[in-house]
Parts: C-alpha cells; structure tokens; sequence
C-alpha cells in the first residue's frame, strides 16, 4: 500500500488510554484544509505518543502520515487510521534544505606551477 498522508489543524486530541496489555493509544482530530473541510480522526499508538505530545498541540497546522488498518468484531467491521508520523507544517517548511556542494569550474591561474 502506498503512503497516505493528509494535512489539516489539530481540532482535538484525547487523553491517553493505557490497557492491562500494556499497549497504550491516543486519539487525536484533526481539521483538513479541503474546499470542504473535514474532522479526521487518528489513533497514535504505543512509544509514538510521547513524541507526539511533546511537538503537537491543538491549534497546530500537521501533515499526518497514517496506515488504514481493519478488523471485524461480532460480525461488524471497523476501520482505524493509524498515524506513525505527524510532522508539524511549518516546521517542514522552515527546514534547511539538504546541503548540496556546489561544483566549481573556475580555473586557478598559475605562473610557477603552484595555485597561490
């Protein structure tokens, strides 16, 4: 399955909810930026969530990279996006870009064989 990712504002996010298990999950809204708006829900899961509450907050502009995951319980099927990486906007966008060495071809004038 290729990447899916949407963007949009943070609306909601919930609290954290820790299982006997010791699997842990937290949900969280966000708001797309579509002509018309959408409220998109997303579960966090597990070591994820720490990161996530330390550089999210509602209000923020995030671009969410998720996987759509299914399951069927009592004969009713469930569908659960499943984020694994929530970048905010504007710090992708204020990011340096990648170093790239630019190429030289000046030529370095020499009268006794040395460059200097």
């Amino acid at each position: 399955m290729s990447e899916l990712k949407l963007q949009g504002k943070i609306k909601v996010i919930g609290e954290e909810q820790k299982f006997d298990s010791g699997f842990r999950k937290l949900e969280f809204v966000i708001t797309t930026n579509d002509q018309y708006p959408q409220d998109v829900k997303f579960d966090i899961v597990n070591d994820k969530i720490d990161d996530f509450k330390k550089y999210n907050q509602v209000g923020k502009d995030v671009e969410v990279s998720f996987n759509v995951r299914g399951n069927e319980y009592k004969g009713k099927y469930y569908v659960n996006l499943q984020a694994w990486k929530v970048w905010g906007i504007e710090d992708k966008e204020s990011a340096p870009p990648p170093f790239k060495p630019e190429e030289t071809t000046q030529e370095v004038e020499t009268t006794d064989g040395l460059p200097f």
